[in-house]
């Protein structure tokens, strides 16, 4: 595993952009259209032509519980031809459902390095730089962490040849630690692994989540993780008269971001049910637009 240094990576998607390139681009999360996909009025195939004709967005972030065939490379085809069609590039693939990658047993981590191999071919397939993994773990702090780090470890050592990256995303549990994360990275210490900051997913037990006590500050869980980041998730759920963001500060966390050498693609991840989702995405890219003029 070793690298020295992990804290200062190079990372080809960071660094200061052109004078006459935005301080960020934008990008979406599939999971902003969840509901519509559950429902059957949106096929995965086709989200690429929605993200790019109703939500004037051309780059795409994938969730892995909508493929239909998952790494069937006939359906991979396909989707890279909507792709082409619309004008869309993928990112990335958020992988769930595939087993515990820091599980205390060495076989069942094993495993679900093996489950995740599917999710690297198709990323490779379609042109994306990482697959969003999960780090749940069980133990004490430090065995999480360690258990984690093995985990992701075995499946960088896949990811690599094949120049792909395995990023984590806060994602509940000690994951929404951002200590505990970066902690995470700096005991695999390979630049091919990374994060993924959500502004939202700072909860560290889902089941209290009304307990402020369960909630990491999310600006400092943010700042964290951003040494290491390879994507930022800008997750929205609730919008004032103003057209700001309620629960997040989008002001103060893009500076959050930017001040930390990012200037690639945030997605946009709407997840409330004040208003539709279409409505929500689009809310939230016109923040994302404002906050993007006031950074240049």
């Amino acid at each position: 595993m070793g690298l020295a240094g992990a804290a200062v990576m190079t990372l080809p998607a960071l660094g200061n952009p052109a004078k006459e390139q935005p301080v960020f681009t934008i990008s979406l999360a599939e999971w902003s259209l969840h509901r519509a996909l559950y429902a059957g009025d949106l096929d995965h195939l086709d989200f690429p032509k929605a993200a790019r004709e109703t939500c004037g967005i051309d780059a795409v972030e994938y969730v892995s519980v909508f493929f239909a065939k998952k790494d069937e490379d006939d359906y991979l085809a396909e989707l890279n031809q909507h792709c082409r069609d619309h004008g869309v590039k993928s990112l990335l693939i958020m992988v769930d459902n595939e087993g515990a990658i820091g599980a205390r047993d060495e076989g069942e981590r094993l495993k679900t390095v093996e489950n995740h191999r599917k999710w690297l071919h198709a990323a490779k397939v379609l042109g994306c730089h990482s697959i969003r993994v999960n780090a749940q773990s069980e133990g004490t702090y430090e065995e999480q962490q360690k258990l984690a780090a093995d985990g992701l470890a075995r499946l960088v050592a896949h990811a690599e040849p094949m120049g792909l990256n395995v990023i984590v995303e806060n994602h509940g549990g000690l994951s929404s630690n951002g200590a505990w994360l970066a902690g995470v990275m700096k005991l695999v210490d390979n630049p091919r692994c990374g994060t993924l900051p959500d502004f939202g997913n700072f909860c560290l037990d889902w089941a209290k989540a009304e307990d402020p006590a369960m909630w990491y500050d999310r600006y400092k869980g943010v700042a964290e993780m951003m040494p290491y980041a390879k994507a930022v998730s800008a997750k929205s759920r609730e919008f004032n008269d103003k057209g700001e963001e309620v629960q997040t500060d989008f002001h103060k966390m893009l500076r959050i971001v930017t001040d930390a050498g990012y200037h690639a693609h945030l997605g946009i991840e709407w997840e409330g049910d004040g208003m539709s989702e279409h409505d929500g995405i689009v809310a939230t890219k016109k923040l994302l637009e404002k906050v993007r003029e006031e950074l240049v």
